[in-house]
């Protein structure tokens, strides 16, 4: 029984945020299946929400969203949690202007391409 409290204890915390539930909904159970703690929430807002009591030690979002976009959340969030590290993706065009506006303003992101293969995000997460 303690093995499990302590194992809990040293899982990192991810938040997968993606206003595609299928998406943020495998790339979470990919994630806890492979030895994360992660929870899947649905928009920018909400990310912003739950990393407030998750406290998560990487945050994964897409960049493009209904309400506020992955970047503005991703922003949010390192303001409030600056040790998480936040991967971001996209399959739009549009990203590149917004992640110019970010750099523009000091904040600077990694992003991957969608759709990302598991692998790769595993990868880049154990990295």
């Amino acid at each position: 029984m303690t093995d499990t409290i302590e194992s809990q204890k040293t899982k990192s915390r991810v938040l997968v945020a993606d206003d595609e539930h299928v998406i943020a909904n495998t790339l979470t159970i990919i994630l806890n299946q492979s030895g994360f703690d992660a929870r899947a929430v649905y928009s920018g807002e909400k990310a912003v929400e739950m990393a407030e009591t998750f406290q998560p030690d990487m945050l994964i979002s897409d960049v493009i969203m209904t309400g506020i976009t992955g970047i503005e959340s991703a922003i949010q969030i390192r303001t409030m949690l600056p040790n998480c590290k936040i991967l971001l993706f996209s399959g739009q065009a549009a990203t590149a202007d917004l992640l110019e506006e970010a750099r523009a303003q000091g904040h600077e992101f990694e992003i991957l391409a969608k759709p990302v293969h598991p692998t790769d995000l595993l990868a880049k997460l154990r990295g």
